[in-house]
């Protein structure tokens, strides 16, 4: 059977379900109506940045007829460059839950944040797939599958615009590096595009996404922002983006050129191309009118759609020139109790020899160690609002623009010893350098917990990693740091905070019983991992990208080249490792629980039915002594003759199942789950042969198996 022409059912259903006030076609009569009151300059007032002021962006506003200044603030984790927010679990960690619900939970109160601040646009989410583990801002996004990039940019779309903000999903497309990243060309075949880098962003488009952020790069030598066959062809056509598009900060390069080609707003204002030019532009033909009209409409649409005309909308309460002239608003609420769950339910165990983990009730004396187990001592977010470029404390997020000011952070000292209580003595050393004293500190105590981590951001230097990381190993002699405690004591617990994978060159020293990986958990980190430690919270996980063996295993490290090539085609993470054959540290996928399950009795049906062209179920039994959740995931291998990597990522659930008990989950396969990018068609078509559908708990970890035909 093959089925070509994928149709807009997809599209519908995601649009249905955005709990916005309007529909796209309401919104567009408002639009229309407003617009064909403006005049030329008007209507190019709305399209040009007018530079930083009360927000990182400040689009240009109208009288008679009335159109508001938006404001566009960073990031896509909370509210940057302002006080009295909530700074939380970065996108990377939040996919780490691999938990619809809580990734809608996680954009809905950032949504009431930037509501409450009175922003308009939110910048993020992020939903680039992470190319190379070195690249600098991986951190802000969902991991190296397109799949689950597409899922958390679904649910974190649907969350924050459900709150009245419009989600501006980030950076299209093919920015995948911080060096060369406003210069550089990134080239690719188009099935590529399709299939890996452009898929997160047109299922974030599917959910009703209200703006795009285009990129800094060249794409095949055109500049992202003014790139006909990114924008007007793939984004808009393919997609049917009904947003509007609005540069990076600074990655606008011509005024006809970007206009005709598919940019709706530059930003921040004030390089020349937009403003008078485009009114220029305008006025000598160079850019019809309707193209102008088309503009100023997609933005005024999705200012309507999110029903920003309510009176009742907020007043900006920021200055992110001057924060401290910013009225004191607070929108935390009871946010940090999310934080915190979101950040234990995040948590990857990814080691637990003699069940090492919870920690026993009994315990009298435990170490906390390394520079990542305290508060920075030159003071909170590094002693002023710089963007968090540092890492000299605990890690909670990494740095640049994906980052937020923390209103607090507890550290993984503090909450240890806060959970311990008071019977139990927590000693600590934040030092990393000086191993002696850490042996000494550790050679009698129960359980030494050692935290390291590796850092990584946007553009800023520190430490030497401009931006993208230099290496994979852990910052502050945190690899030595970690053998010599290991070397003294017998039960050694390691945590990890980092914005990406590193290497582990200690990882079967005998005494390390378990390795923890937090990830990026924000303001509530200690508490969170405390959760974990000691059983509150029994972990589930799970790693939403490779962490490799050695760093030669990655097929991709940074490209200080003009012309970035994607040689790697489709196969992308885990993806590489199969074909490859290459064995990793952890797969993709991966993570422990405190107890056990077990999966049978797969059963599969195929229908003509488009939206659920294959159907399968599962039995999920938990086989241990405790209630916990088990992250079910669902692999497609396709065809032979479609040249598909060994297996995609088509399916994932979480499910709670009690002990001793057993649930059946389902899953559903549309026409584009099993379809490849037919470029001759340009096209997507589903193959026609034997597929394979494998669940299991990671993409090596696999249970259950069996084929059909289409």
């Amino acid at each position: 059977m093959q089925i070509t022409a994928l149709t807009t059912a997809v599209f519908i259903f995601f649009a249905s379900t955005n709990a916005a006030a309007r529909t796209w076609e309401e919104a567009y009569e408002k639009a229309e109506a407003l617009v064909g009151k403006m005049s030329i300059e008007q209507k190019v007032n709305i399209t040009t940045g007018t530079g930083r002021g009360l927000c990182v962006g400040m689009s240009g506003s109208t009288t008679d007829p009335d159109f508001p200044a938006l404001c566009l603030q960073d990031g896509p984790l909370g509210v940057r460059i302002a006080d009295n927010i909530t700074a939380g679990v970065s996108g990377i960690t939040a996919s780490q839950s691999w938990d619809k619900k809580a990734l809608r939970k996680r954009g809905e109160y950032m949504g009431k944040e930037f509501y409450g601040k009175g922003v308009h646009a939110q910048l993020g989410p992020d939903v680039e797939v992470m190319r190379s583990p070195y690249a600098g801002r991986i951190f802000e996004s969902f991991g190296e599958d397109p799949y689950l990039n597409g899922v958390a940019g679904v649910e974190t779309v649907l969350g924050i615009q459900s709150e009245g903000v419009i989600a501006v999903i980030k950076h299209f497309v093919l920015n995948n590096q911080e060096h060369n990243r406003t210069t550089s060309s990134s080239t690719v075949d188009d099935r590529s595009l399709h299939e890996v880098w452009a898929w997160p962003f047109a299922r974030a488009v599917e959910a009703g996404a209200g703006s795009v952020m285009c990129s800094y790069n060249k794409i095949n030598g055109t500049y992202a922002c003014e790139s006909d066959g990114s924008l007007n062809k793939l984004l808009k056509s393919e997609m049917g983006f009904q947003g509007f598009v609005m540069s990076d900060w600074g990655a606008t390069h011509s005024t006809v050129d970007a206009a005709n080609n598919g940019l709706d707003m530059t930003m921040p204002g004030g390089e020349g191309y937009f403003g008078k030019n485009l009114t220029k532009a305008v006025e000598e033909g160079d850019v019809t009118e309707e193209r102008l009209t088309d503009m100023a409409k997609r933005i005024v649409a999705a200012y309507y759609k999110m029903d920003q005309d309510d009176p009742d909308f907020p007043e900006v309460s920021l200055n992110s020139v001057n924060r401290t002239k910013a009225p004191m608003v607070d929108v935390q609420e009871d946010h940090a109790k999310l934080v915190r769950q979101l950040g234990a339910e995040a948590t990857v165990l990814l080691l637990n020899k003699d069940e090492a983990l919870p920690l026993p009730a009994d315990l009298k004396k435990i170490a906390v160690l390394g520079v990542d187990a305290g508060p920075d001592p030159n003071g909170l977010n590094c002693g002023g609002d710089n963007g968090l470029a540092c890492n000299n404390g605990t890690l909670a997020m990494g740095w640049g623009s994906g980052s937020a000011t923390f209103p607090y952070l507890i550290s993984p000292y503090e909450g240890i010893k806060s959970r311990a209580g008071g019977d139990v003595e927590v000693v600590h050393s934040f030092d990393s350098w000086d191993t002696d004293a850490a042996q000494d500190l550790v050679r009698d105590v129960d359980v030494a917990i050692v935290c390291a981590s590796s850092d990584s951001g946007e553009a800023t230097v520190v430490d030497g990693n401009a931006g993208d990381r230099n290496n994979l190993t852990l910052w502050h002699n945190g690899d030595k740091f970690i053998e010599a405690v290991a070397d003294a004591n017998e039960k050694t617990i390691v945590v990890i905070h980092a914005t990406g994978p590193v290497t582990m060159p200690w990882i079967d020293h005998k005494n390390i019983k378990a390795v923890v990986w937090s990830g990026l958990p924000g303001q509530e980190s200690g508490n969170s991992l405390a959760d974990v430690l000691f059983g509150d919270v029994n972990p589930s996980g799970r790693l939403p990208y490779t962490i490799a063996k050695n760093e030669d295993d990655y097929p991709v490290h940074i490209d200080l080249h003009d012309t970035i090539d994607y040689k790697e085609n489709l196969l992308v993470g885990y993806k590489w490792f199969d074909a490859k054959n290459i064995e990793p540290l952890f797969e993709f996928g991966f993570g422990l629980s405190y107890t056990n399950f077990s999966f049978s009795d797969l059963k599969v049906k195929t229908s003509d039915n488009e939206g659920e062209l294959v159907s399968a179920t599962v039995a999920v039994e938990n086989t241990g002594d405790v209630d916990g959740a088990a992250v079910v995931q669902a692999y497609i291998s396709f065809p032979e003759s479609a040249g598909e990597p060994p297996k995609v990522l088509r399916g994932f659930d979480k499910v709670q199942i009690k002990r001793g008990h057993k649930d059946r989950v389902s899953f559903a396969f549309d026409k584009l789950s099993l379809s490849v990018y037919d470029v001759e068609k340009d096209d997507w078509v589903v193959p026609s042969g034997k597929y394979s559908i494998h669940i299991g708990a990671s993409s090596r970890d696999i249970h259950q198996s069996t084929s059909f035909t289409l």
